[in-house]
């Protein structure tokens, strides 16, 4: 695959508020300011966005439903034709809020990352977190099976979980305990934790980084295959060991590679969604030049010199270090620095 012309995929991590204390939390969100734009400039940074004419953006944060103006926003870019999801942990989701929800999202993604509550919310790092995200599931399926049925569109909404050590056998639990709880859900997601932010911790890596025969597993036909043979019907079962965000540069050569461009949620742009760096701001620098930025620096020396080796998910963990305090502005650097140390909590 030819490198694009442009990203094919824009993530905005659109505030970093969150309510929830993950400790693989890709953004460090709740734990450091929220970043978050005006309503106007927040318009200004959907505008540029839309700019870049990618097939498909993805609000995130943080907790994207926090952002005040994020339904309005999600409008202006639904409106120039370019389909937009949502990413939320379900915390903050209210009754009152579902209407806009399926009004201004073609597909909605609920963050459930544990089949059972004791698991759910200690990998969340709050109490009564699954219930919320359980919950939200439940005012989705309500209202987007109405919707279904009076003939009326309506947003895909699913699971979409993070696999890591502690959650890993309950995989298939997702697909037998929790989907046929909700009949009109369209799909469920699982994805490999990606060591990045706070999940690229030394104390994470060792205790709850997926091992290489998990991901091995993970990324095989055979074990999608199961999933969906043991999912209801109508759900859409995927699994993916997201190694393509590694951005190796054997990958990027073969052409496995994710070509997308990560906002933060004051409209600058990550050079590569799952590490630190910088190359520019949506709000003072052209679209088109952040794209060629970001391409270079995935051919940066210290990039290639960094990534060549990595064969491992301990490796590639290592390497996010490395790439990220090269990169990574003094201020964030001093917040790398201030990371607490991991220490895993068992049932």
């Amino acid at each position: 695959m030819e490198i694009p012309d442009r990203p094919l995929e824009i993530i905005w991590d659109i505030t970093y508020a969150c309510p929830l204390r993950c400790f693989h939390c890709y953004s460090e969100s709740g734990r450091r300011p929220s970043r978050q734009l005006s309503r106007q400039d927040m318009l200004r940074v959907a505008e540029r966005i839309v700019a870049m004419r990618p097939y498909g953006i993805s609000l995130a944060g943080g907790e994207p439903l926090l952002a005040d103006g994020v339904f309005e926003v999600a409008a202006r870019m639904a409106d120039a034709g370019i389909k937009v999801a949502l990413f939320t942990g379900g915390w903050s989701v209210r009754p009152e809020m579902i209407d806009d929800i399926v009004r201004h999202f073609f597909r909605v993604s609920v963050s459930l990352d544990g089949a059972t509550a004791e698991v759910h919310d200690r990998i969340r790092g709050r109490r009564g977190s699954f219930d919320r995200a359980m919950a939200t599931l439940q005012f989705l399926d309500q209202r987007v099976g109405r919707l279904r049925r009076d003939g009326g569109d309506a947003p895909s909404f699913g699971i979409d979980c993070v696999l890591v050590r502690s959650n890993f056998h309950q995989a298939e639990d997702f697909c037998t305990r929790i989907a046929p709880r909700f009949p009109a859900l369209g799909f469920v997601s699982l994805g490999a934790v990606v060591p990045e932010g706070l999940a690229s911790r030394p104390g994470v890596a060792e205790h709850e980084l997926l091992t290489d025969e998990q991901v091995g597993l993970l990324g095989s036909a055979a074990f999608a295959a199961r999933l969906r043979s043991v999912a209801p019907p109508s759900v859409q079962v995927t699994a993916t060991d997201n190694l393509a965000l590694q951005m190796h540069p054997d990958r990027i050569r073969r052409g496995q590679f994710f070509p997308a461009l990560q906002v933060e949620p004051d409209g600058a742009a990550r050079a590569m969604p799952a590490y630190e760096g910088t190359v520019g701001n949506l709000l003072t620098d052209p679209p088109a030049e952040l794209w060629r930025r970001a391409v270079e620096r995935w051919h940066d020396p210290f990039v290639v010199e960094t990534l060549t080796p990595v064969r491992t998910m301990r490796e590639w963990a290592d390497a996010t270090r490395r790439i990220d305090r090269h990169f990574a502005s003094r201020a964030d650097r001093a917040r790398i620095e201030r990371r607490p140390d991991f220490l895993p909590v068992r049932p």
